[in-house]
């Protein structure tokens, strides 16, 4: 399938030579906010957009998209910010109109108590900016490009309910930079639930499959114990979104260990891949029994203890991005490969658990993310380039990839992860109220 309305351009660019691809996927601590969000779909929309950072006062936490087109889009109005007073009494005093284009707004909270102040639109609840943890009395930058229409100020405080300030018309072209209707716990309860209960059953195909493993084991049968190997594993990757929720017990099955270089001599190393590596490194049967053992105890007793548990619904947008971003920094590195070359298909796996959790999501994303066609898209793409690799039953072993099959994964994993990103900001429970 072609990347659509995108053309030959839009194909992912080779990686340099001699390297892996550069996968771009940090991990930012903390919440990720809306403001991000916008700034990454605005990156992304196309080339007009920018994304722009107040200098100086607006601190690390200023987050505010904007859209471009020319110069002035890089650079806010003249004559200076335009002070706004954030507080219970008297949000958003001091703006009373403007002309569309570049805004610079200069936010200080004038109240006892730290806020979240963003600028929305009144009728719809959209964010065009934000910025978060105004102590009381500091000053920050709120830097943002509207287009014609109304827009207000909502402060946040903490702990006290929301303000809305009073609505302010801004003349002109209705083009301006990017917005996003909040997503709030409310929206993602049903998400989590649907979810949880998806994970119900697999937790009881994965027992299923860890007890083959161990029958295979326990019988002395170590080719069967192979075959069965795998496919138990899989059904775990395929489970990434619920890795939080699961605890120690996620330590206990599906720990990565010690390098795959020392895990000869390594202690406390138990779970899929304890037993992967003495599959695949010559030892017996019966030294893998008690490993084996301890993996299918640690599989009853999620499923058992999973009914109690319950998913945090405000984590699941960033789930849906890390669970590929956590494929790009273990499984394409060869990081998790402990003998059984099966990096690839943990790759696909991981996949799978992707676009199980965005279906459940989409609901949300479909108003709220432009570029969800695209992803959609390069989903696509990344699991044919992983099937690829694949044939009757086996799966090539990541070093044996070629370069030029090296590099097109790398960067369908790597462009795939990029428009994942969003869906975790856009998907940050958010208060409204």
């Amino acid at each position: 399938m072609s990347d659509p309305d995108r053309g030959p351009a839009q194909e992912p660019a080779e990686p340099e030579a001699g390297g892996a691809a550069r996968l771009r996927t940090a991990r930012p601590a903390g919440r990720r906010r809306l403001g991000a969000a916008l700034a990454v779909i605005a990156v992304v929309v196309g080339g007009g957009i920018w994304a722009l950072r107040s200098p100086g006062g607006g601190g690390p936490d200023a987050k505010h998209p904007a859209a471009g087109g020319g110069p002035d889009a890089k650079h806010p109005a003249a004559g200076g910010p335009t002070a706004v007073e954030v507080s219970t009494g008297s949000c958003g005093r001091g703006w009373s109109g403007a002309t569309a284009g570049p805004q610079v707004f200069a936010l200080r909270n004038t109240s006892s108590t730290a806020a979240e102040v963003d600028l929305t639109d009144p009728a719809t609840g959209a964010v065009y900016g934000e910025i978060e943890g105004l102590a009381p009395g500091t000053t920050r930058e709120l830097r943002v490009v509207l287009g014609g229409g109304s827009y207000a100020f909502k402060c946040l405080p903490d702990d006290a309910d929301a303000v809305t300030g009073p609505t302010v018309k801004v003349a002109g072209a209705r083009t301006g930079g990017p917005a996003a209707v909040p997503v709030t716990q409310h929206d993602l309860i049903p998400v989590a639930l649907a979810h949880q209960r998806w994970i119900t059953a697999k937790t009881v195909e994965l027992t299923d499959r860890t007890d083959e493993l161990k029958h295979a084991v326990d019988s002395g049968d170590l080719d069967a114990a192979r075959s069965a190997w795998l496919p138990a594993h899989l059904v775990y990757e395929r489970m990434g979104a619920a890795y939080d929720a699961f605890g120690d017990a996620d330590i206990a099955i599906n720990g990565s260990g010690p390098a795959p270089a020392d895990a000869a001599s390594a202690q406390d190393f138990e779970g899929f891949h304890r037993v992967e590596y003495g599959l695949w490194h010559g030892e017996s049967a019966a030294s893998l029994r008690d490993h084996a053992d301890r993996l299918d105890r640690a599989v009853h007793a999620l499923r058992d203890s999973w009914p109690q548990v319950r998913l945090d619904p405000a984590q699941l947008g960033l789930r849906a991005h890390e669970i590929l971003e956590a494929t790009a920094q273990s499984e394409l590195t060869g990081r998790t490969d402990y003998g059984s070359g099966t990096s690839l298909a943990t790759a696909r796996a991981n996949l799978d658990g992707t676009r199980e959790l965005l279906t459940l999501l989409r609901p949300l994303l479909a108003t709220r993310y432009p570029e969800l066609p695209r992803l959609d898209t390069w989903l696509d793409r990344t699991g044919r380039t992983l099937d690829g690799f694949a044939a009757d039953g086996k799966w090539t072993p990541l070093d044996r990839l070629g370069r030029q099959d090296r590099q097109r994964l790398n960067s369908d994993i790597g462009q795939t992860v990029e428009l994942l990103a969003p869906v975790a900001t856009i998907c940050d429970a958010r208060r409204t109220t």
